[in-house]
């Protein structure tokens, strides 16, 4: 039996469908056809050939494509005839043209589940990639057949040129939708400010009756246009992009002549048929893209991990590369272009839809396993040649590398033997400790530059540092200059006290029925639901000392064993935390759900239910809760009461990206969750905030989601004053997923310590630093500062600065000021949550 794909199941309904004569006879309609797919989605090889033959057999058709780029490569071999024919018609890019591009991206992303900076190179790299096979190309309007939405999308698109959106998905709502809202046209309004004129899930656009995947605008049903036209919508406008395959041609009847006149592109409905007509202003906000995948479940969650573990290491990469060029006065040459592409394949959304489809080991998530290793490959090489090339062989130097835009004191490893001395580079020794066949110490690195330390033997001076303490009832004590944490063994290794020595603040809600950093779940197979605090925990000091002390914690959960990580590290506020679940078997936690009976056409779902997955709980001592959380360039302040839901009508956004941040009501102080990976959490007016760990059980249609093997999860907590601007917490999530680099060597640099940009204080973060032809590239994202004028210090010699959009064009002045040392000032405006990109001319 094949396995249950999504071409399969929207090609049953759609044949049902169009053999009821299912259309509308409405003269006010119009409807957005065309083909969404790839050669890595769904492409056959007679598709080329189809959608041309098809345009000339019915030349009222127009469609729009939402085609993975890479896909006219092999269409250009397989038949070159029906390619060449089809860039012919591509040829017309007026708004009376019958084909439009109108999603570029080079591996179709839901956007909302990655970094920002991916959704930049999708774009990017799509966009240079269509632009070299259909010369002349442009895209006006973007839009998608899957929910790829993110509220920050609107800054994005128009700095690629981009005039249009859209925010329906009608006929592919597996994974979600966008919140219904408004009427014919809103100004898509972005967290930065900026504003995309968009075609919304109209209000009237009721999710589609005994269906999981559809609104009632996917096929233009005269209930759907009467009720539009009713509410005032004047030219109501219905959507499916078929997937490529399906040998429908025009989706609607073709025998009804009303329906032939329907047919549009986006770029032509816009400048044609609702051309000055008024927009509703719409502040869209990342809790109105009502979106989930199945969270927690080990194959997302192992794929999400991968992903973000690519990102963070290409990112890292060329900024470290660019730092290299920069200190060498010399031009960054490392070439990115087949990292990124792995790693853009790996943000396919079907790897996270469907990760189980596909022959046995040639999955999604096979797939996503291969690509992300490749970009952590060259990432990795790209790191070691920069170093090489600026450090020459391993010696009695340690240099650290700094790539974030703020100066950093974070523990470090450096693979020196036991019994050395470690040296600032004013000669000043500094605490340190053994840490296996390495040796750990705090660095102090200057902004997106580096340090140097030297090393000796000798017998470093004892000093204060981070230590465990154990009482006879089965407690241990972490302490720090910062904290001090209890952890209790008689329940089952739960942080039972934490005491912030700052502020004279206890976090733990000792009342609350969950124990703070406990597992707890519904193990329906095993007895119900479960928690590690009712176990007996053995708890084992890992190492303690100056620098850092770490404890671990085993115990046991359904038969299962679990080992927890908790370290405190000197001087440094951030919590690093782990888990590790020796599933050895499949253990099924979450909802229970009687498949016998079960269709997966019922709204209700077992994995929509996150209150019966295996969650890390953490009951905080807050009162009135508010929960902010970051997305791709955004931070959103939560309007949930709950996070909870159980049914495909009722979604909620409760995705973690990198961080969630409970403050109390007052903002006097809060907490942030820091996660290594994509997934979703949980809280309530009586749930404490929690992170998703695990769920096994039944997933989208009916698929059997398991665990296989060993369940690994990183995640941090930071305790802090003040809302999440004020208190840095963008910037801290991004040091954590990029930690300082440290390597062994000889080198004699010119300048022991130096720091290339600075922005400290302003509210900057550098996202990224690139070369192209013409200069350096360095974009930077105002991740809490006030809007206005920022300015960032330059030290490295600067002729020519230019701001720019990510398509190239001219995005306003640059103010440069010219300083005594070599160094330079630039100053430019940037909105709160907006960023820029700064061309720079050495």
């Amino acid at each position: 039996m094949k396995p249950v794909t999504k071409s399969r199941i929207k090609l049953f309904y759609t044949t049902i469908a169009l053999a009821l004569g299912v259309n509308s006879h409405a003269q006010q309609a119009y409807f957005i056809d065309g083909y969404h797919g790839g050669v890595w989605g769904h492409y056959p090889d007679w598709n080329t050939r189809f959608m041309v033959d098809m345009l000339n057999k019915n030349p009222y058709w127009k469609i729009n494509l939402e085609i993975e780029p890479e896909t006219w490569d092999r269409a250009a071999k397989i038949d070159p005839q029906a390619f060449t024919e089809f860039k012919a018609l591509m040829d017309d890019q007026s708004a009376n043209g019958r084909v439009e591009y109108v999603n570029p991206a080079y591996a179709q992303s839901y956007m909302y589940n990655i970094d920002g900076e991916s959704i930049i190179r999708q774009l990017g790299y799509g966009i240079k990639k269509l632009q070299a096979t259909f010369p002349g190309i442009q895209f006006n309007t973007y839009s998608s057949e899957e929910p790829c939405f993110t509220n920050a999308l609107p800054g994005i698109l128009l700095s690629y040129g981009f005039k249009y959106a859209s925010l329906k998905n009608p006929n592919t709502c597996f994974g979600g939708y966008t919140k219904a809202f408004g009427g014919e046209l809103v100004n898509w309004i972005g967290p930065d400010g900026s504003s995309i004129t968009t075609v919304p899930r109209y209000a009237i656009e009721k999710l589609e009756p005994r269906s999981t995947w559809q609104t009632i605008g996917w096929n233009n049903s005269p209930d759907y246009i009467n009720a539009a036209l009713k509410y005032g919508i004047k030219h109501p406008i219905g959507m499916t992009l078929q997937d490529a395959g399906w040998k429908n041609g025009p989706f609607l009847d073709q025998k009804d002549t009303v329906t032939r006149k329907q047919y549009t592109t986006w770029r032509n409905y816009f400048e044609q048929i609702v051309k000055g007509e008024g927009a509703t202003d719409w502040r869209l906000s990342q809790e109105d893209i009502l979106v989930n995948l199945v969270w927690g479940s080990q194959v997302t969650q192992q794929l999400a991990r991968r992903v973000r573990a690519a990102e963070n290491k290409i990112l890292q990469a060329e900024k470290v590369a660019a730092i290299t060029a920069l200190s060498s006065n010399s031009k960054p040459t490392a070439n990115f272009d087949d990292a990124w592409r792995t790693l853009m394949l790996s943000q396919h959304h079907d790897c996270w839809i469907v990760p189980y489809n596909g022959d046995k080991g040639d999955t999604w998530a096979d797939k996503v396993k291969s690509w992300t290793a490749n970009t952590i490959r060259q990432s990795d090489s790209i790191v070691q040649a920069s170093f090489n090339k600026t450090n020459g062989n391993a010696g009695n130097n340690i240099i650290v590398y700094n790539t974030q835009g703020h100066s950093r004191q974070q523990a470090v490893n450096v693979a020196i033997p036991a019994g050395m001395v470690i040296r600032d580079a004013k000669g000043n020794a500094i605490p340190s400790q053994v840490n296996g066949d390495s040796v750990l110490f705090v660095a102090n690195v200057p902004s997106f530059g580096y340090a140097t330390y030297s090393f000796e033997k000798g017998k470093a001076k004892p000093s204060a540092g981070v230590k465990v303490t154990k009482s006879a009832d089965g407690k241990y004590v972490l302490e720090s200059d910062i904290y001090s944490l209890t952890i209790d063994a008689n329940n089952g290794g739960s942080i039972t006290g934490w005491y912030d020595k700052r502020y004279k603040k206890e976090l733990v809600d000792k009342g609350n029925v969950n124990n703070f950093n406990s597992l707890r779940g519904n193990f329906y197979e095993d007895g119900g639901f479960k928690t590690t605090k009712n176990s007996q925990a053995q708890i084992t000091i890992a190492e303690q000392g100056p620098v850092r002390a770490t404890v671990l914690i085993a115990t046991s959960i359904a038969g299962t064993k679990v080992k927890q990580r908790i370290s405190l590290t000197a001087n440094d506020p951030v919590v690093d935390m782990r888990v590790n679940i020796d599933w050895q078997r499949n253990v099924r936690v979450g909802e229970y759900v009687d498949k016998s009976n079960y269709k997966w056409t019922d709204y209700k779902k077992p994995f929509y239910n996150d209150s019966n997955k295996l969650l890390t709980v953490f009951p905080l001592a807050l009162k009135d809760q508010k929960v902010y959380k970051n997305a791709p360039f955004e931070v959103t302040t939560s309007k949930l009461k709950n996070t909870f839901f159980n049914s495909w009508d009722s979604i909620k956004n409760n995705v973690i990206l990198n961080w969630v941040d409970v403050m109390a009501g007052d903002g006097s102080y809060g907490v942030a969750l820091f996660t290594d990976h994509t997934t979703s959490y949980t809280h309530g007016n009586n749930f404490p905030l929690g992170l998703v760990t695990q769920y096994s059980g039944m997933g989208l249609w009916g698929r059997d989601y398991f665990t296989d093997g060993p369940t690994s999860i990183h995640y941090a907590l930071l305790p802090h004053v003040g809302l999440w601007d004020k208190a840095g917490i963008w910037s801290a999530s991004a040091g954590w997923n990029e930690p300082l680099l440290a390597l062994v060597s000889n080198a004699k640099l010119a300048s022991a310590n130096r720091s290339l940009i600075e922005i400290e204080k302003n509210g900057l973060a550098i996202t990224s630093v690139t070369a192209d032809d013409k200069g350096l590239l360095l974009r930077v994202f105002n991740a809490g500062g006030a809007s206005g004028n920022k300015a960032l210090k330059l030290n490295f010699a600067v002729t020519q600065a230019q701001l720019v959009e990510l398509d190239d064009r001219d995005a306003g002045k640059v103010n440069v000021k010219k300083l005594s040392n070599g160094s330079s000032q630039v100053e430019f405006s940037v909105p709160k949550l907006g960023f820029r990109t700064l061309r720079l001319v050495r």
